[in-house]
């Protein structure tokens, strides 16, 4: 049974000492204008403190909707629960397998060919040797690349790319699916099928947790929703309790 359990938690950003250039103050700025709260640790150092007293609890079948405005901390959320991100403080248990579509162009080389870099993304993805093997035709296949699977990435178009890159990400498989918005990638017939693989890839997910801006997606997707402001939580609750009036 797959479970997400988040007690108290924060994740700040060091920024470092308070005398920094122009560049940095104005990084600062940003920081604090997008919702990032900053934090004096000490006499030399600050922090962007990204997500704030974090709690909440998900169960097997639940579909959690992430909703808020830009720098509210979803993004930064999401990372945390998929294992890249530490937290500065407080406690996150997640039980079960992390399928990440967060990031799915990390890794990837425009020098490399489409068939190395399944490899290279399958290795970051935690996939052995074998596996990578294993799933390279469906990949192959999913991607309708065909011949240019054997080309530089760089000689692809940026449409042909984000192919590549869904057919491997969508390849892994995981019962907690995370997601930064809904995917959306090619023509109108791969996006069809992009659309019907992220539908069974949901569908089937123990667990499902997507941050979104369309309200409409989120409470079609999802049973909970979750509204972040200034990296905390506003609401959470029965999703079309939450998002009501976020239209």
């Amino acid at each position: 049974m797959t479970s997400i359990v988040l007690e108290n938690v924060c994740i700040d950003f060091p920024i470092g000492s308070h005398r920094g250039s122009s560049i940095k103050n104005a990084v600062l700025y940003k920081a604090r204008s997008i919702g990032g709260r900053l934090i004096d640790t000490s006499l030399s150092t600050r922090v962007v403190r990204a997500v704030e007293n974090v709690s909440f609890e998900l169960k097997e079948g639940d579909r959690l909707g992430l909703f808020g405005h830009n720098g509210s901390g979803k993004s930064t959320l999401l990372r945390a629960l998929s294992g890249v991100l530490a937290p500065s403080s407080g406690r996150i248990d997640v039980v079960g397998k992390c399928m990440s579509m967060l990031d799915i162009a990390i890794g990837i080389d425009a020098e490399a060919s489409g068939y190395e870099n399944i490899y290279l993304r399958g290795l970051i993805l935690g996939l052995t040797e074998r596996q990578i093997a294993q799933k390279t035709p469906e990949i192959a296949e999913f991607s309708e690349l065909g011949p240019y699977l054997d080309l530089p990435l760089r000689t692809y178009s940026a449409g042909m790319a984000m192919r590549l890159m869904f057919a491997i990400a969508t390849a892994v498989e995981g019962n907690i699916v995370l997601m930064d918005e809904w995917i959306s990638v090619g023509d109108a017939n791969f996006r069809r099928k992009a659309n019907d693989r992220l539908r069974k890839i949901t569908d089937q997910a123990g667990i499902l947790v997507i941050a979104s801006h369309e309200p409409a997606l989120l409470k079609d997707l999802c049973n909970k929703g979750l509204i972040m402001e200034a990296g905390r939580i506003k609401a959470f609750g029965p999703v079309e309790q939450v998002l009501d009036g976020c239209d």
